[in-house]
């Protein structure tokens, strides 16, 4: 067993819950910092759009700065600016969140702020004109960078006709037809209460948080939200190339995976952090970079949605080496499917895998968006002594199964831009 020495139980995290009236639900993270991070995270995102609205998820994460009943674009810029704090917003597939940083003190400037955009936006329409061209031109720019395009042409791949294979930017048709109608139906839809998680971190105070939370929410009745989601299914792997006049050869080879809190989550986590992790000394980067010198980079990441998942490879090379790079991937799969780790790979891994948690944790404002998304989609959050307890747990034999399951080559996607 890994002894995490530097980690006791005693540390582990502490977050206090509540629920007001209306549905809305509080996860407070008190700590001793100067600085709080606050936010709502609304439990809707690209796969929440109809057929008819593709990127209007991310559309009104852009146009709901623009103004409110009572404030104008430029006074929501200000507010937090003006006292040193900052206000930011992000889209995912199945989320939007969004949050302030700010000094302690001006904690209630940040949470006013926040439910006034969230919650009383107008979408002004010549607010949204202008922005409109702002979210294109961000299209045209992410239509030039092969490294971010073929992570969203792969999920349409292997989600395909599903929402979760849909791009979170849209497409220049679509936005260019969304105006305030559209923005108020999307936002009248799903930011409601009962649907989203106001999330607090920092040196504050529970009841004063409650307080604060009625005060800018009590004009926000219960409404019943209806989210009619499916999961994905019918996956079949497939081979495609794709010509885009790239200098570089971009390849993603993958298949989907395991759902967030599925029972072997946490085996597929540590059999990825070995393959392609974050570690210079992943079995992926020390083959195909240190031993062969064939590419710059290579990856494998997970993504955990609600009810499936997605596993990855990614790496960038010269064109006449794209074939080499396959074939040494395709091998180092084969060994995580063949060969079981030894005890002393396992401890390591083991131990790599819970350094880098522990290190990670010490970002309050990563800590507090991850906390804020696993509450609002599961009600529950793992605290890192518990993240850490369960690799701990892990043996070789769950890990060859698991790799077994998942990277047959018959089970692969292989997506390739030239």
């Amino acid at each position: 067993m890994v002894r995490f020495n530097i980690y006791k139980e005693e540390k582990k995290e502490i977050h206090q819950v509540y629920s007001l009236d209306n549905g809305l639900r509080i996860i407070f993270c008190p700590n001793n910092s100067k600085v709080t991070y606050c936010g709502y995270a609304i439990n809707a995102g690209t796969r929440d759009e109809n057929p008819n609205e593709p990127g209007i998820a991310h559309f009104v994460e852009h146009l709901i700065f623009k103004g409110t009943k009572k404030r104008k674009a430029i006074q929501i810029l200000n507010r937090l600016s003006n006292v040193g704090g900052d206000i930011d917003a992000y889209t995912n597939k199945e989320d939007t969140t969004f949050y302030a940083t700010v000094l302690n003190e001006y904690f209630d400037r940040a949470l006013e702020l926040l439910s006034d955009i969230v919650f009383h936006s107008t979408f002004p329409a010549n607010e949204i004109k202008k922005e409109t061209e702002v979210i294109l031109d961000e299209i045209q720019s992410y239509e030039d960078t092969p490294t971010d395009l073929i992570y969203d042409e792969f999920e349409n791949i292997i989600f395909k006709g599903h929402p979760l294979g849909y791009n979170i930017l849209g497409n220049t048709e679509s936005i260019r037809q969304f105006g305030t109608a559209e923005a108020l139906s999307f936002v009248q839809r799903y930011y409601q209460p009962n649907n989203m998680i106001l999330f607090v971190s920092g040196n504050q105070d529970l009841k004063k948080i409650i307080r604060l939370a009625q005060k800018y929410t009590s004009d926000i009745p219960s409404f019943n939200t209806n989210l009619a989601r499916k999961a994905p299914t019918d996956y079949r792997p497939e081979h495609i190339e794709i010509d885009r006049g790239t200098h570089q050869t971009h390849v993603i080879i993958g298949c989907p995976g395991y759902k967030a809190y599925h029972p072997k989550s946490a085996s597929l986590y540590l059999i990825n952090n070995v393959l392609g992790g974050a570690g210079m000394n992943n079995r992926l980067n020390l083959s195909l970079r240190e031993r062969s010198g064939l590419v710059y980079t290579v990856e494998s990441s997970l993504t955990g949605y609600t009810d499936t998942g997605e596993f990855c490879i990614y790496f960038g090379s010269d064109p006449e080496d794209t074939n080499r790079c396959i074939h040494l991937i395709n091998r180092e799969l084969k060994k995580l499917r063949e060969k079981k780790l030894s005890p002393l790979q396992l401890s390591v891994a083991k131990q790599q895998l819970i350094g880098q948690l522990i290190i990670a944790s010490e970002n309050d404002e990563n800590n507090a968006l991850d906390i804020a998304k696993t509450f609002l989609h599961f009600n529950r959050y793992d605290t890192l002594y518990e993240a850490c307890r369960r690799i701990d747990a892990l043996t070789a034999e769950e890990l060859i199964n698991v790799a077994n399951e998942n990277f047959a080559e018959s089970n692969l996607t292989t997506l390739i831009f030239k």
